[in-house]
């Protein structure tokens, strides 16, 4: 899933790195997030300035192709401490798992703190009965969850789904220089992680694809309860160990923001 302002196209492309150093054995599919961004925000402010400000200028919100559209999976409130469309995105994500199956789910920002919070849905699906398709989940819980730059959504479904924490391993990668998703944000996500790997790269509201990257991250996919190395680009707490591997994935992807046969 991607970050607000991109949509899976977008997200695909800037992934192109991440995804050819995955092989065959792991399966990506992208998703749209449910939220056309319109030229003029609820605000009165342009959107095309967001999408400068956003570093997401390959959307275009004048174009008739829907590989150009730019989406949200939500739209926090200026206060943020509501997620407005929120409810309708989960029954829209509920309706693509109850097709298909995926190990894992992957997202970057606004897709991240979904991904996180989906993880938390599947453990718990009556948190929130409008999920639930004849009184059961859509989906199996996952078996991971990478959340880059994410954050925990404030208000209503989400803490009632959150409850005080929730276990799916998930691989959280943050950007010791990221203003977009702050320190502050992140470490509120973190602490309602219970089985955790933390990362940290260089860099900025990116995920990081260079270098050690890609085996971090395709290390993570194939076995996210294996005891990995001390990582040198600024691992932090949280070995995840036991459990077998992954030995073919399909994941999910949400954008600012994925399976096994």
């Amino acid at each position: 899933m991607g970050k607000y302002a991109q949509n899976a196209n977008i997200f695909s492309k800037h992934l192109v790195a991440l995804r050819e150093s995955m092989g065959k054995d792991i399966e990506l599919v992208f998703v749209d997030g449910p939220i056309v961004i319109h030229p003029v925000d609820p605000g009165g402010s342009s959107a095309s300035t967001s999408l400068a400000v956003l570093k997401a200028s390959e959307a275009d919100m004048t174009s008739s192709d829907p590989s150009a559209t730019p989406r949200a999976w939500f739209k926090l409130n200026p206060e943020r401490t509501a997620a407005h469309g929120l409810e309708n995105t989960l029954l829209y994500l509920r309706d693509i798992l109850q097709r298909d199956r995926y190990d894992g789910v992957f997202g970057f920002s606004q897709g991240a703190s979904i991904a996180a919070l989906l993880s938390a849905l599947l453990e718990r699906p009556h948190t929130y009965s409008p999920f639930l398709i004849d009184g059961e989940a859509p989906h199996p819980p996952f078996k991971f969850c990478v959340s880059v730059s994410g954050f925990k959504l404030p208000g209503y479904p989400s803490t009632q789904i959150f409850g005080t924490s929730y276990s799916t391993p998930t691989l959280h990668v943050l950007g010791r220089t990221d203003v977009v998703v702050i320190e502050e944000w992140s470490k509120a996500l973190l602490n309602f992680s219970q089985n955790k790997r933390v990362e940290e790269h260089v860099g900025g509201h990116f995920v990081p694809s260079r270098g050690k990257w890609r085996k971090i991250f395709r290390d993570y996919l194939v076995d996210p309860l294996g005891r990995f190395p001390e990582s040198t680009v600024g691992s932090q707490s949280g070995f995840l160990c036991g459990g077998p591997p992954v030995t073919r994935s399909k994941l999910v992807y949400f954008l600012v923001s994925f399976k096994c046969n």
